[in-house]
């Protein structure tokens, strides 16, 4: 595949991205924090994000399968996520969460259960989604190519 080929594939996929509701507006932003002198930050700011993610999701998985479930422990791990969530634009992920507060502010384990489980399948799929965003970014850059800018005209 030729560079400008690469880069209408990375157009693409991103815009799908978008369209899909696995990103939002909030990640647009975070790649305009992004320059020459910091080319890896959205990858660095996401990496964090994914490395904190796996740290609440076990948590979480722990609080929920004690006998006496602590909702005092459980709601603040899902409320780290959902703000962690929105800042780096993971829509989905952070809609899950919004439900899975309501849950635990009912005090209901079989429904936190259940939200735990669509979190994670939420959050495993935006970090495989972005882990295949940065794989592509990388391949234009080895190239000697320019990552495009993407026109969201949806």
């Amino acid at each position: 595949m030729d560079l400008v080929q690469m880069q209408k594939s990375l157009q693409d996929y991103t815009k799908s991205l978008f369209l899909e509701g696995i990103l939002d507006g909030q990640f647009l932003q975070l790649q305009q924090l992004q320059d020459e002198s910091n080319p890896d930050f959205v990858s660095q700011v996401v990496t964090l994000f994914f490395q904190d993610s796996d740290r609440i999701l076990n948590d979480l998985s722990l609080s929920l399968d004690q006998q006496v479930v602590d909702f005092k422990k459980v709601d603040p791990h899902v409320h780290q996520l959902k703000g962690s969530s929105s800042s780096i634009g993971a829509q989905r992920v952070k809609n899950a969460c919004v439900v899975f507060r309501n849950f635990c502010e009912q005090q209901n384990v079989e429904a936190c259960h259940r939200c735990l489980q669509q979190v994670k399948q939420e959050y495993y799929l935006v970090k495989n989604r972005l882990e295949t965003l940065f794989k592509l970014e990388q391949q234009i850059v080895a190239s000697g190519g320019m990552i495009p800018a993407v026109e969201l005209g949806f």
